[in-house]
């Protein structure tokens, strides 16, 4: 944040774990006047929580001192349970460069024809639109590539492994978690 009064919002909110998104009010001057007139609150920041305005910083700092800030705002989830919630998504989840209708790299490609021709429904996720995913899946798997293939939340391997299975056989098995 450009002005001191935001960044000390925006640390805070951090220190607390709150899962917040910003708009930048100079990127945009009928919001920025219409926000004001909108809430009644001349200054910025603002913040709002189920779209009811909370205040500005000296409230959050007031909220924080009195402990009410950890009880009024969502906590941001934390990366390993998001990324477990996101294995378990579907029985049968890959995590690729694209999607399903549009691979965006020929492993992706390559896996995306193996599973279309197995018939088990299988959902995708594109590790390009969420870098912390895309980054944080490698460590939490132990597994340094893409596409990585998961069946009941747990990791079969990536396109190699994938393609071993399909040549011995024990492809559909694994995918219909009969392995």
């Amino acid at each position: 944040p450009p002005a001191g009064f935001s960044r000390q919002m925006v640390e805070i909110l951090g220190r607390h774990g709150v899962a917040f998104s910003t708009f930048d009010v100079f990127s945009d001057e009928d919001v920025r006047q219409g926000l004001k007139a909108f809430s009644a609150w001349p200054t910025y920041p603002q913040l709002y929580v189920a779209g009811e305005l909370v205040g500005g910083l000296d409230v959050v700092k007031e909220l924080e001192a009195s402990g009410e800030l950890d009880t009024i705002c969502p906590k941001a989830q934390k990366l390993e349970d998001r990324l477990k919630s996101l294995i378990n998504k579907a029985p049968v989840m890959l995590f690729m460069k694209g999607s399903k209708q549009m691979a965006k790299c020929g492993f992706s490609k390559q896996i995306i024809e193996i599973m279309n021709n197995t018939g088990v429904d299988y959902e995708t996720f594109d590790i390009l639109e969420d870098e912390e995913v895309r980054q944080g899946l490698k460590s939490f798997s132990n597994w340094p590539t893409y596409p990585q293939l998961y069946v009941k939340g747990e990791l079969v391997g990536g396109l190699d492994i994938v393609k071993e299975l399909q040549e011995s056989g024990e492809l559909l098995p694994v995918l219909k978690g009969e392995n």
